[in-house]
């Protein structure tokens, strides 16, 4: 088993949706932002979440990413499964075929395999949102975008003394001299 880099980038934006799940969608622009990520690295592993139903899309303005279900179903060998290629980690043979130098460890990383898909599968992508909250992180409010729905202008009923014609500033001058 090994955990790459894809892995560790599901299981951040995971986490990021986990703490934003009672508000509006995700964009995946904003994700990319907020930890670094290129927008197409961040499609790529969002399809395969989609895929495995992890995560679910919304199109249109004010669309993004939700999680696929509550995030306490969530674990994170739901996410690494999903992610990692099932080709990669502990299932690679050996060209020298049985008994030969790979075939004598292939039982211990199998285990290993095994022992922390057991491990991975305790922990919830909940438990690790409230760790989050815990650190003191603060969701903050994505402001909805206002395209095409204009404000109403106020009218400023400022009330001017100056004369508002050429009688009334006659009547008005010589007063004023």
């Amino acid at each position: 088993m090994r955990l790459s880099t894809r892995g560790r980038f599901a299981i951040n934006a995971m986490i990021d949706l986990a703490l934003r799940e009672h508000h509006s969608p995700v964009p995946l622009s904003e994700l990319a932002l907020r930890h670094g990520i290129s927008l197409s690295y961040l499609e790529q592993v969002f399809a395969k979440l989609r895929q495995h139903g992890l995560v679910e899309s919304t199109r249109g303005p004010g669309g993004g990413y939700t999680l696929g279900f509550r995030g306490d179903a969530i674990s994170v060998a739901d996410i690494v499964s999903a992610i990692e290629d099932s080709g990669s980690g502990a299932q690679e043979t050996s060209e020298s075929g049985p008994g030969g130098p790979t075939d004598m460890t292939q039982a211990l990383w199998d285990q290993l395999h095994s022992a922390l898909m057991v491990h991975m599968q305790t922990i919830s992508l909940r438990s690790l949102a409230q760790e989050q909250r815990a650190k003191g992180f603060q969701v903050k409010e994505r402001k909805t975008a206002t395209k095409g729905i204009l404000k109403k202008p106020t009218a400023n009923l400022e009330r001017s003394t100056a004369p508002n014609s050429v009688f009334a500033l006659g009547q008005w001058l010589p007063g004023r001299i």
